[in-house]
């Protein structure tokens, strides 16, 4: 088994002491979705040669770190986003201070952020996230963690379209959702020539969680 690259991410051990210290400050069904998260990244990242499984779970398992700084009136989508960053950072895990940023916007568009798009975000927040996709170039591990954020719920593996549909009904929609959700399906089919195969085929218990069977 490969290990984790040090300088960008925690150990699988340290990771789950996180989730963990994360969940105790802020429960909540995004640690289990986090989870489920970090299972289809490894499953995928099994199946490709050029990424990690151990990395992979383990970005999975914290991509959502930010949420550890919930907020009284709820946590927002860059505020967890930035808390994330910030937070990894200060650790020095800066492959996952990364990814905490860019698992949310497959598109690599500022607008796939809800709080830029209603103009409710603080100018320093726009203009550092602004910069930061500026500069930025996805790598396969961006790719994979956006890929898996959208195929798990809380409970369970799901089909894509039903994540999207879930998000959608708790945040509502605009004009740059369409745009948002095609980046999601060209994700999906990106990975599936990586592998070779759907990714639903390595996801078990997808079909009967996606229909409640």
């Amino acid at each position: 088994m490969k290990k984790c690259n040090k300088q960008g991410v925690p150990t699988i051990d340290e990771a789950r002491l996180l989730l963990k210290e994360a969940e105790d400050l802020f429960p909540g069904p995004w640690v289990q979705h986090s989870l489920w998260t970090a299972q289809a990244a490894k499953l995928i990242a099994e199946n490709y040669e050029e990424l990690n499984p151990d990395v992979a779970y383990v970005l999975g398992m914290l991509h959502d770190i930010g949420r550890r700084n919930g907020l009284p009136n709820g946590i927002t989508t860059i505020g967890h986003l930035l808390g994330g960053y910030n937070y990894s950072k200060k650790l020095g895990y800066d492959l996952l201070a990364k990814i905490c940023i860019t698992h949310s916007c497959p598109s690599k568009s500022i607008n796939d952020i809800e709080e830029v798009v209603n103009k409710t975000c603080s100018h320093e927040d726009y203009k550092f996230v602004e910069d930061f996709f500026n500069k930025l170039e996805y790598t396969d591990y961006d790719k994979l963690i956006q890929l898996c954020d959208a195929l798990a719920l809380p409970d369970g593996f799901t089909l894509i379209e039903k994540r999207l549909i879930d998000v959608a009904l708790r945040h509502g929609v605009n004009e740059y959702n369409v745009p948002k959700w095609k980046a999601f399906i060209e994700l999906k089919n990106y990975f599936e020539k990586k592998i070779g195969k759907s990714v639903y085929s390595i996801l078990p218990g997808v079909i009967e969680n996606t229909f409640e069977l």
